[in-house]
């Protein structure tokens, strides 16, 4: 007999920032968040297109993340782009912290997801910001990647 969580697979992916950023480290951290705000990340209804990470008094806190309110929530509903800490352990916050005050990096949400004890997950990483002409090339490897696929398979 399978679990509930197991039916309802939430993989809410951030794919401009993929394409906008070359990305380096990824961590995995949770997320502290109020009883309305899993229960709409459990419908799937996020965005994590603007989101950023920023450190705050030490602490990492990720911005701009929109979660839609619960529809069947009372008064109690939360704030749809509030901040939310992130929970990681000291090592990874210093090395983060140490790493994003170098100039052109940044810490952005990749992913956002429900892991198998039924915990909100979100995977960030540390992205450097991609120039035009980066973009270009990105695309064009893309291109001839699946050109040889093509070939190998046809």
């Amino acid at each position: 007999m399978k679990n509930k969580k197991d039916t309802n697979i939430i993989n809410i992916q951030n794919k401009t920032a993929r394409r906008e950023y070359e990305l380096m480290d990824k961590y995995v951290a949770g997320m502290v968040l109020v009883g309305t705000e899993i229960k709409s990340i459990r419908e799937g209804k996020v965005n994590l297109k603007d989101g950023f990470c920023t450190f705050i008094k030490g602490e990492l806190w990720v911005r701009q993340i929109h979660i839609s309110p619960y529809k069947y929530g009372t008064h109690y509903n939360h704030e749809e782009t509030r901040d939310r800490k992130l929970l990681l352990n000291k090592q990874e916050l210093a090395k983060l912290d140490k790493k994003s005050n170098e100039k052109g990096l940044t810490i952005i949400p990749l992913r956002l997801f429900i892991n198998n004890k039924g915990l909100a997950k979100i995977e960030i990483a540390l992205g450097k910001g991609k120039k035009l002409h980066d973009k270009r090339d990105s695309l064009k490897k893309k291109d001839s990647d699946r050109q040889l696929k093509e070939m190998r398979l046809g």
